[in-house]
């Protein structure tokens, strides 16, 4: 997947302001069970919000995003508060149901 560009990703976010959170991270973090059910949301939707239940401080989510883009081979959106979006386009162009802009409106 090529790296997303600037008005790609504000479209991202646009298309998830009605999204709810799917994945919760708990007190336990990142775990293989995360990462797990994040690779099986973002094979289905493409597009999802991760809410930080108990990782409040700035430094902690990032380190946790980070984490994240690297193990579930998808890229951070955006990060509103508490709920960080992601996306991952599908490999198979018949099953994406998110077609980015290719050009700036």
């Amino acid at each position: 997947m090529t790296k997303l560009k600037g008005y790609q990703r504000k479209y991202l976010r646009g298309a998830a302001h009605s999204l709810k959170p799917l994945i919760l991270i708990g007190q336990k973090g990142f775990t293989p069970e995360l990462l797990r059910s994040a690779e099986a949301a973002l094979g289905q939707h493409e597009l999802i919000k991760v809410k930080f239940n108990d990782y409040k401080e700035k430094d902690q989510k990032a380190e946790i995003v980070d984490r994240f883009e690297r193990e579930a081979g998808c890229e951070m959106v955006g990060l509103i508060g508490h709920i960080a979006i992601f996306y991952r386009e599908h490999k198979d162009p018949e099953k994406r149901k998110i077609t980015l802009p290719l050009k700036k409106a």
